[in-house]
């Protein structure tokens, strides 16, 4: 064959090629979910996939059964041109890889005709135990696919609204990847529960496979416009979408030539669907995704720190500029917190110091009246430990009672005084009160603490204990009293003694002549004038001692007092001051009884406060046997009329006896083992100088009531 004819020959193959190829429609694959086994899938959806082929002869258009895992991935490749999935699929595909939808599927159901399905969740209906969603907590549950929207993510929905978790909550969750294979696991017992997309069920029912009866019905919704049995919200019938790199003229020719089906189209009664209509809208699926966290939206929030240094690299150089700064500032700022804490440590500790090396007890108390400090030695002295003493009243704890026992009211305390009128105190003698119920005598000091602002915040206590420099004190006074008793004693000796020696010779003198004039009576010898001498000699001799005794009288004698006018309240409060710590030591309450009058008397004022002492002291010693909380001195005043008031002095001791009463104003007459006897009768003889008389009144048990009476100064004698 020559060149020619080889070359004429090449291009006749070549014309009846290209011819061939232009006779040759393009394949258009259609990748649909196979939901219900590839060999369904096939069936159901190449009959509208030969009606495509017919309405575009250009086109051959093939139908490719995709399980749920292989969806994404033909996608992603462009091995196919159109897809055909459910719409939890297809929003993902639309965000992931820009699938739009062109038509969406209607629904048949007998003369029904819809667009939009949902999920059903359903048990056998004779378990048990299963009624309602919240009853599959700890039971076997059964879906078609996790990315199945009608199969599982619809259910997960209402589940999740009812408390159920599926991953958490169940006893187990399969995957089976069809729709037939869940029900029929339910069916068998292989599992309490499962979720299909609606219409299956009545699908596999009219089959023959299943009964209807043989299932119940989770969380029905009953809608008369809707056909099928169901649980969840209904959501937009899947689409039909073309994929990014199919060409708009062809899925525009698509998009015509499906809406143009008519519903009782062959390849509609195939696919057991009614035709279709425009796209819906798939807002619906997006919300239910979002709210489940499932793709696109599991990344919902998330920023990686790459994307933020990038989009934002000014303000996180201006951020670590800013945490280098505050971060050396802070190292500065513990630097000098910890030097702070340490010189807070050591004035805490010297403070601490200087509070325990003194003698004297200190506290602190707040305007509540609570304890905020102790020194050590307050623990010491008191035997409470400072954190029973901190946070509690001191006042109830330590000063509660006075020393005669009586309550001791909070309002008349020196230390609430102290921080309620901001003036220091000093008090010379208190009792405060040990843990182990005992009281001991103090002086303390109460002065108020201010705060930054001036303000009074409480008070600080500083106390002693002056018990020994009581002792101290008793043994001093009880010395000069057995002093002055002995000195007493001893007056009264050199006073009998010198009486006894002037009164010795006349008496001597006249026992010797008495005796003489008797001889000589009894002789009958002597002359009556030797008797009358004898005679005169005694009487001579008894005048003598008459006269020593006068000069006695008259040695011992006191001039009249010099009246004068003095305030008796005055008076009184002297002498009740000289009484208190005899009454104190004694545990005697002293009560005054005045008269509302402001009273002048007319009298000698040490004379008469004498007296006072004199009665006080006595009632004071006959109340020692009285039971503690008995013993009452009351000094009491009563004006009889207007020139006179009478002064009484009442104690609550064993009283007297009407014998002792009848002679006690004698001289040398004494109830006590160590007295003379004189003190009633001196004070008796005040009393009558004064013009008044001194009495008693008292009953045996009863105690004793002395009683005086002084004159009233006239008006406009007061000084």
């Amino acid at each position: 064959m020559t060149r020619a004819a080889s070359a004429w020959l090449l291009l006749l193959l070549g014309i009846l090629v290209e011819t061939a190829r232009a006779d040759t429609p393009e394949d258009i694959p259609i990748g649909v979910l196979s939901h219900r086994g590839d060999a369904a899938t096939v069936r159901k959806w190449t009959p509208t996939a030969d009606y495509l082929s017919a309405a575009l002869p250009d086109f051959r258009f093939r139908i490719r059964p995709l399980d749920f895992a292989e969806v994404d991935p033909a996608v992603a490749r462009g091995d196919i041109d159109f897809v055909l999935v459910n719409p939890g699929i297809y929003v993902n595909l639309e965000v992931r890889h820009r699938v739009s939808r062109i038509a969406t599927m209607r629904n048949r159901r007998g003369d029904r005709r819809l667009n939009v399905f949902g999920g059903v969740v359903f048990t056998r209906a004779d378990h048990p135990e299963i009624h309602t969603l919240e009853d599959l907590h700890g039971h076997a549950f059964a879906a078609v696919d996790r990315t199945s929207l009608g199969g599982f993510e619809m259910a997960w929905g209402v589940l999740d609204a009812a408390g159920v978790d599926p991953y958490r909550d169940l006893s187990s969750l399969r995957f089976e990847g069809i729709h037939d294979a869940v029900v029929l696991a339910v069916k068998r017992a292989e599992v309490d529960a499962g979720t299909v997309r609606t219409d299956i069920l009545e699908r596999m029912a009219a089959a023959g496979t299943v009964e209807l009866t043989d299932f119940r019905i989770l969380n029905q919704q009953n809608d008369p416009d809707f056909p099928f049995l169901r649980s969840t919200p209904l959501y937009p019938e899947w689409p039909f979408s073309k994929v990014r790199h199919t060409s708009n003229d062809l899925a525009q020719r698509v998009a015509i030539a499906l809406l143009q089906m008519p519903d009782d189209h062959a390849a509609a009664r195939a696919g057991q669907y009614a035709g279709w209509t425009i796209p819906l809208d798939y807002q619906p699926v997006h919300v239910l995704l979002e709210k489940l966290r499932l793709p696109p939206y599991d990344q919902l929030g998330r920023f990686t720190l790459v994307e933020a240094s990038q989009r934002y690299w000014i303000g996180l150089m201006l951020g670590v500029l800013t945490l280098v700064v505050m971060a050396v500032l802070t190292t500065w700022v513990m630097r000098l917190n910890k030097r702070l804490s340490r010189a807070k440590t050591r004035l805490e500790q010297r403070q601490e110091l200087l509070l325990n090396s003194v003698a004297d007890g200190i506290c602190g108390v707040d305007l509540d009246g609570m304890t905020t400090f102790v020194n050590a030695p307050m623990e010491r002295i008191t035997g409470w430990k400072a954190d029973e003493l901190i946070g509690r009243n001191q006042h109830q704890l330590l000063h509660h009672t006075y020393a005669d026992g009586s309550p001791h009211p909070a309002l008349e305390c020196p230390v609430y005084a102290t921080f309620n009128d901001n003036r220091p105190r000093f008090i010379d003698d208190d009792v405060f009160w040990r843990k182990d119920g005992t009281s001991f005598p103090v002086e303390y000091s109460s002065t108020p603490v201010r705060d930054e602002q001036g303000r009074t915040v409480g008070s600080v206590v500083v106390f002693r204990d002056v018990t020994e420099r009581k002792l101290a004190a008793e043994k001093i006074r009880t010395h000069q009293l057995e002093l002055a008793h002995v000195a007493r004693l001893s007056t009264m000796g050199e006073m009998a003694s010198g009486i006894a020696h002037e009164l010795n010779q006349p008496l001597t003198a006249i026992s010797t002549n008495a005796r003489a004039c008797v001889r000589m009576l009894e002789t009958g010898r002597n002359s009556q004038e030797q008797c009358s001498d004898v005679m005169e000699k005694i009487a001579a001799q008894a005048e003598r001692a008459g006269r020593v005794i006068h000069h006695i009288r008259q040695f011992v004698r006191k001039e009249e007092p010099e009246l004068r006018p003095i305030r008796l309240r005055d008076m009184l409060d002297r002498v009740v001051g000289l009484l208190r710590p005899d009454a104190q030591r004694a545990g005697v309450s002293l009560v005054l009884d005045l008269s509302p009058s402001d009273d002048w008397i007319l009298a000698q004022g040490i004379q008469v406060e004498q007296v006072l002492l004199n009665l006080g002291r006595n009632a004071i010693e006959a109340m020692a046997d009285t039971p503690l909380q008995q013993r009452v001195l009351t000094l009491r005043t009563r004006q009889l009329d207007a020139e006179r008031i009478q002064v009484q002095v009442a104690d609550t001791g064993p009283g007297l006896s009407q014998e002792v009463a009848d002679n006690l104003f004698e001289p040398f007459v004494t109830t006590k083992s160590q007295g003379m006897g004189l003190g009633l009768s001196i004070s008796s003889g005040i009393i009558e100088v004064h013009g008044g008389q001194l009495s008693v009144d008292s009953h045996p048990g009863a105690g004793a009531t002395f009683s005086f009476t002084l004159s009233l100064a006239p008006e406009g004698h007061h000084e």
